[in-house]
């Protein structure tokens, strides 16, 4: 169990926080849901713990949770808790929207029923841990719509039991028919659901920037790398580095809305199209990022004349 933060529990306990937790329970439904407002500030905290880093201020918080899709959390936390009333707003919203996805995934109805069917399983949660029922809605954090959160793990699920299903027919035999084998695809192209577009607006936008951002953002989302042993690296406080990311994040995205317009999407399209997990593009994303590693002697510090923390 990860140790709790003493700086952030100061800041979450703070006036700020708390108000501002409030007014999110009064307007995100919760309690219509079968959520507490206990229930409702232990998933917030949960979510916030683990993206604010420690010494940031209450107004850091407060802005995260404001950026969170709070209706969409609330609801898929309240129905991963057995929140009866949650399941029936999920099932209304979502029951034929998913077989709407699934079938374009497949490409045949029955095997579309097959797969939204075995994710409405792991989204209840079949399997148990220490005696309590897992769902995967647990995992939704509420910074895209649960719509494409879902879209994207149901495209993986059929990724995994297309390559389940591989791993199952023997090769021997295949070539022994005289079947021609093809280049394994990517996920994306398992998938069915990339637009080439979004693969050519990310890869002109990762292309153009800077090298210190390709390097922040490969060693956070790539190399999995702390907040803190980034800013060891680039000798800065990690609010800093904090910071940086959600700069960059916004940027990002603005840019490839930008790159999508150019291409003939309408903003509405644009916006659903980056639902997928950009993981998931037919880019080499580290390659594309680290096209030019910083010199380790290099710091943010040095080129901005700001003091080493």
């Amino acid at each position: 169990m990860p140790v709790k933060s003493p700086q952030f529990e100061l800041v979450w306990c703070s006036a700020d926080v708390v108000s501002f937790t409030s007014r999110l329970y009064e307007r995100s439904g919760a309690q219509v849901l079968g959520l507490t407002p206990e229930e409702f500030a232990i998933v917030l905290h949960g979510v916030a713990e683990k993206q604010i880093p420690a010494g940031d201020s209450s107004k850091a918080v407060c802005e995260l949770l404001e950026s969170l899709r709070i209706e969409d959390l609330t609801l898929a936390r309240a129905c991963a808790a057995g929140k009866e009333r949650a399941w029936e707003v999920f099932l209304t919203r979502f029951r034929e929207k998913l077989y709407d996805i699934a079938a374009g995934i497949t490409k045949e109805s029955s095997s579309a029923r097959e797969l939204a069917d075995s994710l409405y399983g792991e989204l209840y949660g079949v399997t148990t841990r220490d005696g309590e029922r897992v769902s995967k809605l647990a995992f939704y954090t509420g910074r895209g719509s649960l719509e494409g959160w879902l879209r994207t793990v149901l495209a993986q699920e059929h990724i995994n039991r297309y390559r389940k299903q591989k791993r199952l027919v023997s090769l021997d035999e295949k070539s022994e028919e005289g079947v021609q084998f093809a280049a394994q695809p990517t996920v994306a192209q398992d998938a069915g659901l990339v637009d080439p577009r979004i693969e050519s607006a990310v890869d002109e936008v990762l292309t153009r920037l800077p090298a210190e951002d390709r390097f922040v953002l490969a060693a956070y989302y790539l190399d999995e790398r702390t907040l803190a042993d980034i800013a060891r690296t680039l000798r800065v406080h990690e609010s800093t580095i904090s910071r940086k990311l959600t700069k960059l994040a916004k940027l990002l995205k603005k840019q490839v809305l930008a790159q999508l317009a150019k291409q003939g999407m309408s903003r509405r399209q644009a916006q659903e199209a980056l639902e997928v997990d950009v993981r998931d593009l037919g880019i080499n994303l580290h390659n594309r990022l680290m096209q030019e590693r910083l010199d380790p002697s290099f710091s943010i510090s040095t080129a901005k004349g700001s003091k080493r923390p």
